[in-house]
C-alpha cells in the first residue's frame, strides 16, 4: 500500500507547489522509489478544458483524454510517470459525482452533506490506485484558509487517520517575506499559516520555505520550534536558474531526507541523480543560441503555453544550445506586421480557439514558407498553414475554417477546416455536434497517427510510420482538399489509421516546415526530448548558421 504524501501551501498562492511536489517525486524515483502525483483543485469547474487560458494558464492533456491542471506537466516532465484522468479532480467533479450518486438514489435518502458524503468522495479518489506504487504525492491547490479548499483539508486529515500511523505525512509550503526596510526575513506569516493548518487537524512534517533572501540557522530553529517541527525538517526553497535545477537544489536542501524521516524510512536507498545532473549540464553548457518566435493569441500570459516554452527548452538541451523563445502576439502580425519575424531562426504556430490573432497566424506560415525559415505549427497553427496554402498556392482566396464561421454566425469561408463530427476512438465510433455542451466533447487523448514513408515527419521520428501523440480539438482539416493541396506542394504526411482525418502536413522542397493536428509538446522531458521539438530546433541551429 502506498504511503501518502499531503502537499498544502500557505500565506500566498503561486509558491511552486506543483514545482515542489514534482522535484519531490523525482527525487523519490531516484532513491529507487515508485511515484505517482495528484492534483486536487478547490475551484467549482469540473476540470479546466472550458476556463479561458488568461484565467489559468495551459489545459494539460492526458493519454486518455482528460483535461487537466498544468502542474500534471510538470509532473510527468519530472518524473516521466505519464498521468491519468485519475490523478486530477476539482471541487466541481467531486459535487458532480455527489449530486450524481443522489439522484441514482445511492446514498438511500439520506440528507447529503459536506461531512460525510463529499469528504468521502474525495477520499475516495485519493485511495484509487494506492497498491500501485511506493509513494502518492498529493498536492492540493490554493492556500490553506481559503473557505473552498476546506472540504479537502478535512478530506486529508480524515484519510491519514483512517490508515495505519506513519502511512501519512503533510508537507507545507510557505514564504519568508524579506522587508528591506529593517533588513529582515518575518517568520510570522509561516507561523500563522501552520496555526491556521493546525487549527482544523492537520500537523505538517516538513516545512518548505520559499524566501528570496538565505534563511540564516537562528530563522530555521525559531520556524521548527513555533511550528512545531524538526530543524532538519525546515526546508529553504529559493529561486532558481531553471526549474530543472529544482531536484539537486531540494537534494541539497535535505527535502527527500526529511521526508524519509518523516516515514521513518532508514538506512534508505542512495539516490541517483545522474539524470539530473546532466540535464543541468546541458542547460549550463549550451554551445550556441536560437531564436524562437512562438507566433500565439495568449502570449500575455506565458503559462498559456507552458509546455510549448519547456518542449523548446528540451528540443534545446537535445541539441545542446540555448533556446530564447520571444512571444508574439500574432495580431500584431496582421497588415505589414510580418516584419516583426525578420531574424528569427525559426516559428513556432501552437493550439488556440477563436478567429481573433488567426490573420497574423496565416502571415507567420506565408513568412516561413517564402523565407525558407523553420516553421513547426502545432493544432491551429497546422490548420493555419493549410489555409494559407489553399489560399496564396491553390487558387482558393476565400479558404477559412468553419470555426470562424460558427463564432461569427455567418458563412464567410470555403471551410478546407470544418467541424469535426465523428472520429474512430479504440473500437468504438465517436459523434459530435454543434450543440453538444463544450466541456470535454473534444477529441482529447492519444491517437495514433500513420506517416508516410520517406517523409520529413517520418525522418523525425528516427523513420517510424505509426506514432501516437496527445489531441485537443475539435475542427479538423478537410481531406477532400488533399489533392489540391498537394498539387501545389503541401504534403499530407501523416493521416489517421482509417485515413479519413490529416495528422500532418510539410512541405517536401522547404528546409523544415512541418505541421501536426496533435500536440507533441505534451509528452517532452528534458531527459526524453519530444523528436518534433528537437528536429526543430536542429532546423533553427541550421537556419542560424546560414543568416
Amino acid at each position: 500500500m502506498a504511503r501518502y504524501i499531503f502537499i498544502t501551501g500557505g500565506v500566498v498562492s503561486s509558491l511552486g507547489k506543483g514545482l515542489a511536489s514534482a522535484a519531490l517525486g523525482a527525487l523519490l524515483q531516484a532513491r529507487g522509489f515508485t511515484v505517482r502525483l495528484r492534483k486536487l483543485d478547490p475551484y467549482l469547474n469540473v476540470d479546466p478544458g472550458t476556463m479561458s487560458p488568461f484565467e489559468h494558464g495551459e489545459v494539460f492533456v492526458t493519454d486518455d483524454g482528460a483535461e487537466t491542471d498544468l502542474d500534471l506537466g510538470h509532473y510527468e516532465r519530472f518524473t516521466g510517470v505519464s498521468a491519468r484522468r485519475t490523478d486530477s479532480v476539482s471541487s466541481g467533479r467531486i459535487y458532480s459525482n455527489v449530486l450524481e450518486k443522489e439522484r441514482r438514489g445511492e446514498y438511500l435518502g439520506k440528507t447529503i452533506q459536506v461531512i460525510p458524503h463529499v469528504t468521502n468522495e474525495i477520499k475516495d479518489f485519493l485511495a484509487i490506485g494506492e497498491d500501485e506504487v511506493d509513494f502518492m504525492l498529493c498536492e492540493i491547490g490554493g492556500t490553506v484558509g481559503d473557505i473552498e479548499g476546506l472540504p479537502f483539508f478535512e478530506a486529508i486529515r480524515q484519510f491519514s487517520q483512517d490508515r495505519p500511523r506513519g502511512q501519512c505525512i503533510f508537507m507545507h509550503l510557505t514564504l519568508l517575506p524579506w522587508l528591506a526596510a529593517s533588513g529582515e526575513l518575518k517568520t510570522k506569516p509561516t507561523q500563522h499559516s501552520v496555526k491556521e493548518l493546525r487549527s482544523i487537524g492537520i500537523a505538517p512534517d516538513v516545512l518548505v520555505c520559499r524566501s528570496e533572501q538565505p534563511i540564516p540557522e537562528k530563522e530555521r530553529a525559531k520556524i521548527a520550534l513555533f511550528c512545531n517541527v524538526r530543524p532538519d525538517a525546515v526546508i529553504p526553497a529559493y529561486d532558481l536558474s531553471s526549474i530543472y535545477d529544482a531536484p539537486l537544489a531540494y537534494h541539497r536542501a535535505g527535502l527527500d531526507r526529511a521526508v524519509l524521516d518523516a516515514f521513518q524510512i532508514s538506512p534508505a536507498p542512495r539516490p541517483d541523480l545522474a539524470r539530473w545532473e546532466d540535464v543541468m549540464d546541458r542547460l549550463e553548457h549550451a554551445e550556441g543560441q536560437v531564436r524562437i518566435a512562438v507566433v500565439g493569441k495568449y502570449t500575455q500570459l506565458e503559462d498559456a503555453y507552458k509546455s510549448i516554452a519547456e518542449a523548446l527548452t528540451h528540443g534545446g538541451m537535445a541539441n545542446r544550445v540555448r533556446v530564447q523563445a520571444d512571444w508574439v502576439d500574432s495580431e500584431k502580425l496582421e497588415g505589414d506586421g510580418v516584419t516583426l519575424l525578420d531574424g528569427y531562426h525559426g516559428i513556432v504556430v501552437p493550439g488556440g480557439f477563436g478567429e481573433r490573432g488567426t490573420e497574423g497566424m496565416i502571415a507567420a506560415a506565408r513568412y516561413a514558407r517564402e523565407k525558407k525559415v523553420p516553421y513547426l505549427g502545432i493544432c491551429l497553427g497546422m490548420q493555419m498553414a493549410v489555409i494559407e496554402a489553399a489560399r496564396n498556392l491553390a487558387g482558393m482566396p476565400g479558404a477559412g475554417s468553419e470555426e470562424f464561421d460558427h463564432e461569427a454566425g455567418e458563412t464567410r469561408f470555403t471551410p478546407v477546416v470544418y467541424h469535426l463530427k465523428e472520429w474512430v476512438q479504440g473500437n468504438y465510433k465517436v459523434q459530435r455536434k454543434l450543440t453538444d455542451d463544450k466541456g470535454g466533447t473534444m477529441r482529447l487523448g492519444a491517437y495514433t497517427a500513420v506517416l508516410t514513408p520517406g517523409s520529413k515527419v517520418s525522418e523525425v521520428y528516427d523513420g517510424a510510420l505509426e506514432i501516437e501523440d496527445r489531441h485537443r480539438h475539435r475542427y479538423e482539416v478537410d481531406a477532400s482538399y488533399r489533392d489540391a493541396l498537394e498539387k501545389v506542394g503541401l504534403v499530407f504526411s501523416g493521416m489517421s489509421p482509417d485515413g479519413k482525418l490529416p495528422e500532418a502536413i510539410e512541405y517536401p522542397d522547404h528546409p523544415w516546415f512541418i505541421g501536426v493536428q496533435s500536440h507533441p509538446e505534451l509528452k517532452s522531458k528534458p531527459f526524453e526530448p519530444a523528436p518534433l521539438f528537437a528536429g526543430f530546433v536542429r532546423a533553427a541551429m541550421d537556419e542560424g548558421r546560414l543568416v
